[in-house]
């Protein structure tokens, strides 16, 4: 094991790590390249299991590769993000407030930003 016990890393810090080398990537990776995309001396089994998990999740979809399989991202950055507040919405028993409260947050540009997406100004988001 390459970490000490007290030197663990934050919640989903690896997952992210995983997603950004998959997303720097031209097309699917395998658990071994993934590894030395990362280059931090993880274990290769360590890389497997977060690859799965993300598979399991739904954010990778898999392909086999020789004996094992070769990964690829399901969405981009920001199309994860989109689904994670769709299923933060979905979980809600009150669509309506989730919606209001979430809106009410919104600074001014984003809240501009939201206005032109719902008018379908094409310059909204960029």
């Amino acid at each position: 094991m390459t970490e000490e016990r007290g030197d663990r890393r934050p919640s989903g810090e690896l997952e992210a790590s995983v997603l950004a080398a998959l997303w720097s990537a031209d097309g699917s990776l395998t658990a071994g390249e993934v590894r030395t995309a990362l280059g931090s001396g993880l274990a290769r089994t360590t890389v497997t299991t977060i690859l799965a998990r993300l598979h399991e999740k739904g954010i990778v979809t898999r392909s086999r590769s020789g004996r094992g399989y070769a990964y690829l991202p399901v969405a981009d950055a920001s199309g994860l993000s989109a689904r994670r507040m769709r299923a933060e919405l979905d979980r809600g028993d009150d669509r309506g407030s989730i919606l209001a409260r979430f809106v009410s947050d919104l600074n001014d540009e984003d809240e501009r930003t939201l206005r032109d997406l719902l008018n379908g100004s094409e310059e909204a988001g960029t």
